[in-house]
């Protein structure tokens, strides 16, 4: 059945503005893609933080104009489908690619980050990163580490007198003349 003009002008706007405030977008293509595999996939976008949608490419092309995404969405060919989002861009990856590697069905086309259009080999690669969480927690780490040596070391004086003086009391080597 045949889209009206308006429709289809309303897929596109609601497209554009979904595309404006993303930041990362990955697109593939699949073959034979059965129903529950669809819902699987889109369950696993939306835990990622991503929106997932199939377009049609000369809709696609029409929504991404003046978005960071245009470039790719103009040179689509076949099926294809988007998974978008606006938070983590490593996190959208990990869960597509793992969902990808159970399901042959579906292969990745290409990728962008902010702006910045990767190949497939490339978005493989950006799911094999840490996340942002991880990320932060290294840092995080690696800020507070010399702090915590330090008062260890600081504390260590104290302490190893500490120690000292109960071995000197223990064995009366302070018992003077008295």
């Amino acid at each position: 059945m045949a889209i009206s003009r308006a429709k289809k002008a309303e897929k596109v706007q609601l497209l554009a503005r979904e595309l404006e405030t993303s930041t990362t977008a990955i697109i593939g293509t699949f073959a034979k893609l059965t129903v529950a595999q669809d819902f699987a996939l889109r369950k696993v976008v939306r835990e990622s933080g991503g929106k997932y949608r199939v377009v049609k490419n000369k809709l696609a092309a029409i929504s991404g104009e003046g978005t960071q995404v245009e470039e790719a969405l103009k040179g689509l060919k076949g099926v294809s489908a988007v998974a978008f989002t606006s938070g983590d861009p490593v996190a959208l990856a990990k869960g597509f690619a793992k969902w990808v590697g159970e399901n042959a069905e579906f292969q990745f086309k290409l990728g962008i980050v902010d702006g910045k259009l990767l190949s497939v080999e490339e978005v493989k690669a950006l799911a094999t990163m840490p996340g942002k969480e991880e990320i932060f927690s290294k840092l995080l780490f690696l800020i507070n580490a010399p702090a915590q040596r330090l008062a260890t070391v600081i504390n260590a004086t104290g302490r190893d007198l500490a120690v000292v003086l109960g071995q000197g009391v223990e064995k009366e080597k302070f018992a003077g003349a008295a």
